[in-house]
């Protein structure tokens, strides 16, 4: 359970540094421990390990940016992130019953897609200043706000953590498997 606190401080101390450095907006290893917990966590309370630090970075993320930029998160935006992480965790869990390294890629791929698509859509529909029609969704989903950076940035940021995690977090895992002799994704497994 050691390695579970020292994750959950690490996670959310590296998410909430990032914040104030604007090139580093969602570059964070949340989702990817959220995703690899599904994939290699079978004591099933470590999965808690993503959402306490999601939630403990999110009250610092919170308070950093309505007293900066006057932006007020609710309890809808942490929901749509919760359910994010929960299918990340799922889609983890899927990925499990066939390791391969395209399964992990494929997993990880598809966690940062659906958490970009859910939670952009959400900021069109909960934002007032996006138009309620097609071209206010696609500016949510590109451009964003003018006064703010793209949110195809916000994507790519996401998108480069989330493979550069996952590999981190496979490659300690297959290095200790390797280390105990058990199998390793790193070797084609027999059908």
């Amino acid at each position: 359970m050691l390695i579970a606190i020292v994750m959950i401080i690490l996670a959310a101390g590296y998410r909430m540094a990032a914040v104030h450095e604007p090139a580093m907006s969602n570059f964070a290893p949340l989702m990817a421990l959220t995703f690899c917990g599904g994939v290699y966590f079978r004591d099933r309370r470590l999965w808690l390990v993503p959402f306490a630090a999601l939630v403990l970075s999110d009250l610092y993320i919170d308070h950093y940016y309505a007293t900066q930029y006057g932006y007020l998160w609710t309890l809808s935006g942490a929901a749509i992130r919760a359910v994010c992480f929960i299918v990340a965790l799922g889609l983890g869990r899927l990925v499990a019953q066939q390791k391969t390294w395209l399964n992990l890629f494929s997993g990880t791929l598809g966690g940062a897609v659906f958490f970009y698509l859910v939670t952009n859509t959400h900021s069109w529909w909960s934002d007032l200043g996006y138009a309620k029609t097609a071209a206010g969704w696609w500016q949510a989903m590109t451009v964003g706000h003018p006064e703010y950076a793209p949110t195809l940035l916000f994507f790519r940021n996401s998108l480069a953590s989330d493979f550069l995690f996952v590999a981190a977090f496979v490659l300690v895992m297959e290095y200790r498997a390797l280390r105990a002799e058990q199998p390793s994704l790193l070797k084609r497994q027999a059908a």
